[in-house]
């Protein structure tokens, strides 16, 4: 069975994920859970035997049994923005409105230090701070009676308990005591209140914020699609899209899904979906992304993946599930978090009994402990990690950075070394005829027989010949017959006479003499050529040329090594090519390490080899033989242009096949570790010294409260940063 995933309302703080994943994994048949406080969701991997439906309706059921809201969803990120804006203007509303009955009750104190004395008679700041507290402070007694009765402790409990005492203070002083006080205590409590649903409302903005990457991803699908059925064009909506329609896109039209093109030319700007900036050119049998933005031209568009099946659909999936996950160095704040409201409800009992012990009044020592339950909520420790990871993977994808889950992204910051696999990764994959040596023919010659013989293979060999061949307009005659030689090469026959295309080990098992070439056949291998003898048998048997291939290096690929090198990574190339041609290939590129002539079942011993050598190890490859190194490494870095299983064995996907996003990877989660390590320092800093100062009587409630909101927003506020982050700054140093 599947991940299953849900919906969690409620959670307000650290804790409250911690009870969640807590009552999560009490379920049987849950082998692990995560739940993330920003995007709200939980992702729970079955135990083996379980099954989906009872197992849903058992994790829901234990969610709402510890006092949370908990639904079934398919897609969790899309339904979490929008829900998070209308969080965002409920809270503001309250917001606004408790601030304005809270002004009032402050005036009095701010006009003091003029000189001015504004008294509200007891029974107004009564009125107003009742209003305030049971009225826009309703939400946090209804997460604190539903956090009491699982047994659980969370924000919402030190806010009402901390807010509850000021104000009950508040109310005995002024209207129930025999000894009534002038000096009330309602602004305490209704500051506090003001001000942490400031705090809320920022917070679930900022929050808003941060899944805007995955709202534009969503935003990408077309409502519906305009098809061709029958000779006609039709509206249809795009959940009725199939497999084999025929689309038609106009220009400045979304591409509806998949497909290739049939009929027309354009530019598609896919810069969303691989961060490549520029819009690239389509024609016919080219494929094309469902989501992408037809610029130009009218096209015709053979539809081959729709619904969860497109690309579009799978880089959702995999940003979203990154975004869920947590990334190890957060099992710190998940542990504090666990106990930290027991705790922090003994700190304010023992603040409060010793004040009174030491001679404070019993209105002081309740205030004393009210700042200490006020200043105490864990919300930036709940935040600290998540908002950092969901910003870091949401600019990624933004870029063509395809990350799939936290943990690849807090290992991408600590590599040091990069292996790289050549084909398809550092080259084009796509080997071009270089250069025909002939003997005793002309190269026409040699290049038609070479043609004749491949015409019917697909080896990527022979598109190059035939390739040359079409471009020098030669028409390669018909062979009788061609026979493959797994290995070595091809035979056949041509007009009546047997030919002969391969390896030198073909060669020389045929006693063909290849002495006249040997030279050149050396240096041509220095320099990183791919060799095909071709030769005559029958009556007139011999040597009749020598074609040399070169695998075309990618543009980027030098730029690529130049980058990593700028910021303290070597480079390493791990290819199944023979010695000359892979440190020719290094050679060209500034490569630190060339390991040649490895079998692709020991790309991965190579890659443990240096783990164990203390490096943290990226694998970069694109085909089926790269997988198991990938899987092997500390992070494997897939490129899209390659295998699907390659991309399912790796940690991030690169969606453009260009080398330069290694570089570009690393820099971005070294920066979101980086955010991460700052604000689980400041979230940790901020409660280990401001506990301390509230229970010896240093800040007051009213300064805990803005002090707890500041926290929680500082937090969000310092992960968005990580929007200013651009790709070019791999020309940089890390």
């Amino acid at each position: 069975m599947n991940e299953l995933k849900i919906d969690v309302r409620g959670m307000t703080c650290a804790s409250c994920v911690a009870h969640v994943e807590k009552a999560l994994l009490s379920v049987p048949g849950v082998a692990s859970a995560q739940v993330n406080l920003v995007t709200e969701k939980a992702s729970i991997q079955p135990a083996s035997g379980a099954q989906e439906a009872p197992l849903l309706a058992s994790v829901i059921r234990a969610v709402e049994a510890a006092g949370y809201d908990a639904t079934a969803t398919r897609e969790l990120t899309s339904a979490v923005g929008p829900r998070i804006n209308v969080d965002a203007r409920s809270l503001r509303l309250k917001a606004i409105g408790a601030t304005l009955l809270t002004l009032p009750l402050v005036l009095p104190m701010l006009l003091m230090p003029l000189e001015i004395h504004l008294h509200l008679p007891a029974g107004v700041q009564l009125l107003l701070a009742s209003v305030v507290q049971f009225y826009f402070g309703s939400v946090f007694y209804r997460g604190a009676w539903k956090a009491l009765r699982a047994r659980n402790g969370n924000m919402d409990l030190l806010v009402a308990l901390g807010t509850s005492a000021a104000f009950g203070l508040s109310l005995y002083s002024g209207f129930i005591s025999d000894n009534q006080l002038s000096d009330l205590y309602f602004e305490s409590s209704a500051t506090i209140l003001s001000l942490v649903l400031v705090g809320k409302w920022l917070e679930a903005r900022a929050k808003g914020q941060a899944v805007d990457a995955i709202r534009a991803l969503y935003a990408l699908r077309p409502q519906s699609a305009r098809i061709l059925r029958d000779g006609a064009e039709a509206k249809i909506p795009l959940a009725e899209l199939r497999p084999g329609d025929l689309a038609i896109v106009l220009p400045g039209e979304a591409i509806p899904a998949d497909g290739v093109i049939q009929e027309g030319s354009t530019h598609v700007d896919e810069s969303l979906l691989t961060g490549e900036s520029l819009p690239v050119a389509k024609s016919v049998e080219d494929t094309v992304i469902g989501g992408s933005i037809n610029a130009d031209g009218r096209i015709v568009v053979i539809i081959r993946s729709t619904g969860s099946e497109t690309l579009l659909a799978s880089i959702i999936r995999k940003v979203e599930d990154a975004q869920g996950g947590k990334a190890p160095i957060q099992r710190i704040a998940d542990r504090v978090s666990a106990i930290f409201v027991p705790v922090v409800l003994v700190i304010a009992a023992v603040t409060a009994a010793g004040w009174m012990m030491f001679g404070a009044s019993v209105e002081a020592a309740l205030l004393h402990a009210v700042a200490v339950l006020v200043i105490a909520c864990p919300c930036a420790l709940g935040l600290a990690t998540p908002t950092s990871i969901l910003v870091g993977t949401s600019i990624a994808a933004r870029h063509g950075i395809l990350v799939q889950n936290a943990e690849a992204l807090e290992r991408a910051a600590a590599i040091t070394v990069v292996a790289f696999d050549k084909t398809g990764t550092l080259t084009l994959g796509r080997p071009v005829l270089g250069k025909i040596l002939p003997i005793g023919v002309s190269e026409d010659l040699v290049l038609s027989r070479a043609a004749s013989l491949q015409s019917a293979s697909e080896h990527p060999l022979a598109s190059a010949v035939l390739h040359a061949a079409a471009s020098k307009g030669i028409n390669p005659p018909a062979p009788g017959y061609t026979r493959a030689l797994p290995g070595k090469g091809i035979s056949g026959d041509i007009d009546g006479t047997p030919w002969l295309l391969g390896n030198r080990a073909l060669m020389e098992e045929k006693r063909i003499d290849l002495s006249e070439l040997d030279a050149q056949s050396d240096l041509l291998s220095t320099e990183g050529n791919t060799l095909a003898w071709l030769s005559e048998l029958g009556r007139n048997p011999g040597l009749r040329g020598l074609l040399a291939f070169r695998d075309t290096v990618k543009p980027e690929a030098r730029a690529a090594i130049d980058s990593l090198r700028r910021i303290g990574v070597r480079s390493v190339l791990i290819t199944g090519d023979h010695a000359e041609s892979a440190a020719a290939i290094a050679a060209e590129l500034g490569i630190n390490e060339v390991l040649a002539g490895v079998l692709p079942e020991r790309k991965a011993a190579e890659i443990d080899r240096m783990r164990a050598g203390g490096q943290t190890v990226a694998m970069v490859g694109d085909g089926i033989n790269d997988a198991p190194a990938l899987a092997s490494a500390d992070v494997g870095i897939a490129m899209s242009t390659g295998t699907d299983i390659a991309m399912q064995s790796a940690g991030i996907t690169l969606m453009r096949g260009d080398p330069r996003l290694v570089a570009s990877a690393i820099l971005l989660s070294r920066a979101t570790y980086r955010k991460i390590q700052q604000n689980l320092f400041w979230a940790f800093v901020f409660n280990v010294l401001g506990i301390p100062l509230a229970a010896f009587g240093y800040l007051n409630p009213m300064v805990a409260g803005a002090a707890m909101a500041f926290s929680s927003v500082s937090v969000i506020g310092n992960a968005l940063t990580l929007k200013r982050w651009k790709p070019t700054q791999n020309e940089g140093t890390a």
